[in-house]
């Protein structure tokens, strides 16, 4: 299921969207929080330019307010539903898991957002650009 050439895999692992061979991000672990926003400036494998024009992730805004939403959904059935606990109780758990997870959540929709626009080419030549 996740393979390299699979949007979902370039989008889960945070990899370079065109090769998926090395990741976009300086520092892979999103819980660190001063590096959370970093990312390299071209791929090392085929060139490939990460922040397309000025302002591209601005986009990535929307996206994660979907995400989010489906976290706080997630986070109301697993709480409400399967564990029985009150309202209450279950807002808390919406907000501490949207708190929790927001470093995930901002990695996760700049995935989505740049692999709307990049298709997979593993045939792109060493540091061509683009």
């Amino acid at each position: 299921m996740l393979k390299k050439g699979n949007k979902l895999y370039s989008i889960l692992t945070g990899s370079c969207p065109r090769c998926h061979q090395e990741s976009m991000y300086k520092n892979k672990n999103p819980y660190n929080l001063s590096t959370l926003f970093e990312m390299h400036e071209k791929c090392s494998h085929c060139g490939f330019k990460y922040k397309m024009e000025p302002s591209f992730f601005y986009g990535a805004m929307y996206v994660s307010y979907a995400v989010g939403v489906a976290f706080a959904v997630a986070a109301f059935v697993i709480s409400f539903l399967f564990l029985g606990a009150s309202l209450k109780t279950t807002f808390f758990a919406i907000i501490g898991t949207l708190v929790v997870f927001l470093p995930i959540i901002i990695r996760l929709s700049r995935n989505i957002w740049i692999n709307f626009f990049v298709k997979y080419d593993p045939g792109k030549l060493r540091n061509q650009s683009v």
